[in-house]
């Protein structure tokens, strides 16, 4: 994905969610390790503790480019996790629908700039949705399916 593409209208998942978790915070650094404690335990709860880390990343990096560059005073952002059988979806809105988020190159010696990269690499999907008031962004994980049936002891 280039710089400020938008993704096309989402198809419908054939896949029906099998948890959802959605909450706003506060537009802190504070509020950025927080969201990635939750997704990294909600995720593993969820049976899948092998994708934890990389869904904490990914929220981690999504909530801080939201911080940066999406939230105003006194406004919120919102991250939501879904799970599907097949996906892991992690959304993070914000309030700036006329900040997109690209991909770029830092410099060696810049301290920031890489977290879109981070995430085109760990992510099999992502992109930017617009909203009524602000945009969502988003970053997809295939899932390996969890085996189920009888065990043998």
């Amino acid at each position: 994905m280039t710089a400020a593409q938008e993704s096309p209208a989402p198809q419908p998942d054939p896949h029906p969610p099998l948890h959802e978790d959605r909450l706003d915070y506060t537009p802190t650094a504070r509020s950025v390790t927080l969201c990635r404690r939750r997704a990294a335990r909600l995720v593993a709860e969820w049976g899948h503790p092998e994708s934890a880390g990389e869904a904490a990343l990914l929220v981690s990096e999504l909530a801080t480019n939201a911080l940066m560059h999406g939230c105003m005073r006194g406004r919120l952002f919102r991250v939501r996790l879904v799970l599907t059988a097949a996906t892991l979806r992690i959304e993070v809105g914000d309030p700036r629908g006329e900040r997109l988020p690209g991909l770029r190159e830092a410099g060696a010696d810049d301290c920031y700039g890489r977290g879109l990269l981070i995430v085109d690499r760990i992510a099999d999907r992502w992109g930017v949705e617009p909203q009524t008031v602000g945009k969502t962004v988003f970053a997809e994980l295939a899932l390996r399916p969890l085996i189920t049936g009888p065990q043998r002891s």
